[in-house]
């Protein structure tokens, strides 16, 4: 088949799904003392991405060669990268919910962070068109930052805001396409 610009044209339906017509809801733990800041983090996400999908490998090895079996499902890190306000809102609240995992000083677990639905959040991610509609939603279950990075600072750096990602593990994602 030719390849004409048309007939790619025809093949992108509805033109395409944009990288930033996303969102991402973080319903804070109570841990955290952030229950109020899902909001702010609905705005503040600046970046973040759709979950990725891996699937182990069992080589078999059979007469000199490898056959490949399907082994079990990982779930990897997921990262966002979060805006910092001056009031520091939301890096308090990654903050705090890190430090009731496992205590800066102490070593410890917060007592009210025992159980997993306490500690954990399920995250939902909607991906949404050129219209405003959703039209994939990924729900990531029992979510819980690993790690919250650094927040560059120098004397020479102008006009710019500040930022900081967070790398969250997860149990699992689901997904919805809704188009």
């Amino acid at each position: 088949m030719a390849f004409t610009p048309d007939t790619f044209r025809a093949k992108l339906q509805y033109g395409g799904a944009r990288q930033n017509l996303f969102e991402v809801i973080l319903p804070f733990p109570l841990i955290s003392n952030g229950s109020s800041q899902t909001e702010q983090f609905s705005y503040m996400c600046k970046a973040a991405s759709l979950p990725p999908e891996e699937l182990g490998v069992i080589p078999v090895p059979y007469f000199g060669r490898q056959i490949k079996l399907p082994g079990d499902r990982t779930f990897p890190e997921w990262t966002v990268t979060v805006i910092n306000d001056e009031s520091f809102n939301l890096r308090d609240v990654f903050e705090t919910w890190s430090n009731a995992l496992n205590g800066h000083y102490s070593n410890l677990r917060l007592p009210l962070a025992l159980f997993m639905s306490d500690y954990a959040a399920n995250v939902t991610i909607y991906q949404y068109g050129k219209t405003g509609s959703v039209i994939k939603e990924y729900d990531m279950i029992g979510m819980w930052p690993s790690a919250v990075s650094q927040i560059d600072t120098a004397w020479d750096t102008n006009d710019q805001i500040e930022e900081f990602q967070v790398t969250m593990q997860y149990q699992w994602w689901t997904a919805r396409t809704t188009y």
